[in-house]
């Protein structure tokens, strides 16, 4: 951390295996006659050469800044810089603490530098190159001696089919070398591996593995890439590892015949994307447990996905989306879904198909979207708080000619009023008391060619509109003490809770910005207002629970049909979430199985609507077992508990189930009554 006293240096173990390797690079060093003295030629290039070597690794350096940006954080004040390489050694960037990036600079290990082992001799970066492993050179392992204040940490950067693009390393005074640091830059490299096999297949199935589940997601897991046909056509490191195959072995397999898996099974069971890993076997006998990630959108756009899923269909049937047509002629998903091979996939994607749940307001707002989708109309969401505007705003990008490139949302009530305009239109270095070094970028860039989804637009400091209008207007943006505008082309899709007309007339909301904000108005529904939710509960419990999804009890279904769900859609999935969790695997959900202050809310609901608590068969009678006459609400309520646990000789769980409430409500029953008794 900035501020703390370094640590104490480590020693550096070297074992056999390091040892050999530092042996043989001084061999090659006298071989090609490097003096140890005076070292080889290390001139750096000229500023032709340097842009000319940038261009040529544009990618690379677009991949690799982010990454860098993150691995500096890790060590800054360590006395030591990050640097990117190209292929050949050439050094392409590096950031680093300003005292150490002066004194690297006396032997130029900077932009522009080769640092070859046939420039600079014995080092981390040029001896990576040659072996293609990740490699530490620690102080006098250097074979210059110039070079030998440093301790220098490389990993090689690999593309997809095993070449070698660069190098990243960490280079830093010897005498606060940390054993960790290796650690972190081999991590590094692999994040800006990953990235690229990402970006190299962004139309294909890339299946995430590792021999352990709770390693999926992480950097330890091996990923390869899977053509809509079946062919591996990419792997990172990690999958190299694990298999214990070259790049070249790996894609002479097919998905069949490396995991014995096809890709319509992989493609149904993970159309959601909270499917449970898959179990598989290689060959070999060694087992893995996958995942499959795929963009929806990309995929059924792909010609390759159409010549797939040619060869996989049957004779179309109807399709459950043939309604979800565009002007013109029938929806290329619906099309697609029409096709059994790809129907069930395709109906849980996240774009608006998925959206359609029943309800003819939704729907309406659907159909008014699509009108307008890649019109470059802007949209604005009311609705309440929860009714789902981020979901329809994501929907909204995911069906879109942008869903390759970035979604950012930006909630503009949860961000400090201080601190927003930085947030969104980012800052230099030095803009402002605190600022990161080298500056930021802001949310608006990020989302350069995607989606910026604005929500709560209406909570927008008022000192702010006009910079955004402005942005939005000349389509790009100045960062906090910058000096040069940055071209941005975003699709903007607003949201908000308020009345912003309202908000107009008390002069807190621009007009200007609001005209140019409300291309297209769009209210979404509140839950009680909509006919949908048996279908919104069925999907979120299939969503939540896909192995063992649980069932909602008579009682609960009639709770949740009279409540007025004041937090919408997100209450109810949180809701759900905790019934999923307390019934269990596959169990009935009951009512003892729901939030207390909801079965609570919901009871008072259901005693204004003149609902019984309780099931249909249990009618209220009197003690001598004849139906009560005509009494207050409350009073058979409570004569009804009495009797129900009378029955179950005081059980209170178990007449609470029968009863379908919650146990508190029986325990408040029973004490009400003995309250009345005592003061009779």
């Amino acid at each position: 951390m900035p501020g703390q006293p370094p640590l104490p240096p480590l020693s550096v173990t070297t074992s056999p295996a390091r040892a050999s390797l530092i042996a043989n690079s001084h061999l090659r060093c006298e071989a090609l006659g490097i003096d140890p003295v005076r070292g080889a030629d290390g001139a750096l290039t000229g500023r032709t050469e340097l842009a000319l070597a940038l261009q040529r690794n544009e990618r690379l350096c677009s991949h690799a800044a982010p990454v860098m940006e993150m691995l500096f954080e890790q060590i800054v004040d360590s006395q030591s810089m990050v640097l990117l390489t190209d292929a050949a050694g050439t050094v392409l960037h590096a950031i680093g603490d300003n005292a150490f990036l002066h004194r690297a600079a006396r032997v130029t290990l900077q932009p522009g530098a080769n640092w070859s082992e046939a420039a600079q001799g014995t080092n981390a970066i040029g001896t990576a190159l040659i072996e293609e492993v990740p490699t530490l050179i620690h102080a006098d392992e250097h074979y210059v001696r110039s070079n030998q204040f440093l301790t220098c940490s490389a990993a090689p950067i690999l593309d997809p089919r095993g070449n070698i693009l660069g190098v990243l390393d960490v280079s830093g005074d010897q005498r606060g070398y940390h054993q960790h640091t290796m650690a972190l830059v081999k991590m590094s490299a692999r994040m800006i591996e990953n990235h690229w096999l990402a970006d190299d297949h962004k139309q294909a199935l890339r299946l995430h593995f590792h021999p352990r589940p709770e390693f999926l997601g992480t950097l330890m897991e091996g990923i390869v890439a899977v053509s809509p046909e079946g062919r591996i056509v990419g792997a990172n490191r990690g999958a190299l590892e694990l298999t214990g195959l070259s790049g070249a072995a790996l894609r002479a397999h097919t998905l069949s015949t490396l995991m014995g898996v096809d890709i319509g099974a992989l493609v149904d069971r993970f159309r959601h994307p909270l499917g449970q890993p898959l179990a598989v076997t290689l060959p070999d006998g060694r087992r893995f447990h996958l995942q499959a990630r795929f963009n929806w959108p990309v995929w059924t756009a792909s010609p390759l996905a159409s010549a797939t899923a040619e060869r996989t269909s049957e004779p179309p049937s109807a399709s459950p989306l043939s309604n979800g047509r565009r002007a013109g002629g029938e929806s290329p998903v619906a099309e697609l879904a029409s096709r059994p091979a790809l129907r069930t996939a395709v109906s849980s994607s996240p774009g608006l198909q998925a959206l359609h749940s029943g309800d003819p307001q939704i729907a309406t707002v659907v159909d008014k979207i699509r009108r307008v989708l890649d019109r470059d109309i802007p949209i604005l969401l009311l609705g309440e708080t929860g009714t789902g505007k981020e979901v329809f705003a994501r929907a909204i990008h995911q069906d879109s000619r942008r869903a390759q490139q970035p979604f950012v949302a930006v909630n503009c009530a949860s961000i400090p009023e201080t601190l927003i305009e930085a947030e969104l239109f980012g800052y230099e270095e030095g803009a402002f008391t605190g600022a990161r070094r080298r500056g930021a970028v802001g949310k608006i860039v990020q989302a350069h060619g995607g989606t910026l989804f604005l929500d709560e637009i209406g909570d927008m400091p008022l000192s702010l509109q006009a910079h955004l209008l402005r942005v939005l207007q000349e389509r790009q943006v100045m960062p906090l003490g910058g000096s040069r505008p940055i071209p941005v082309d975003v699709n903007v899709v607003c949201a908000t809770h308020r009345n912003l007309r309202d908000m107009i007339q008390a002069q807190t909301f621009r007009e200007d910005l609001y005209y140019r904000l409300n291309g297209l108005a769009l209210k979404l529904p509140p839950l009680r207002e909509r006919s949908d939710l048996p279908t919104l509960v069925e999907r979120l419990l299939n969503q939540l629970a896909p192995e063992n999804t649980p069932r909602l009890s008579a009682p609960v279904r009639r709770l949740f049909q009279h409540y007025s769900w004041p937090g919408n859609v997100r209450q109810l999935h949180n809701v759900l979430r905790t019934a999923c969790v307390m019934a269990g695997p596959g169990q009935e959900v009951l009512p003892e199985h729901l939030p207390d202050d909801f079965v609570e809310e919901a009871r008072q609901a259901l005693q204004a609507a003149g609902q019984r608590l309780v099931p249909a068969e249990m009618p209220q009678t009197t003690a001598a077992g004849e139906p009560s006459p005509s009494l207050p609400l409350h009073t058979l309520t409570h004569q009804t508990i009495r009797q129900a646990v009378d029955q179950c000789q005081g059980n209170i769980s178990l007449a609470a189930r029968r009863l379908g409430v919650s146990r508190n409500t029986v325990y408040r029953a029973l004490k009400t009554d003995q309250n009345s008794h005592q003061s009779q």
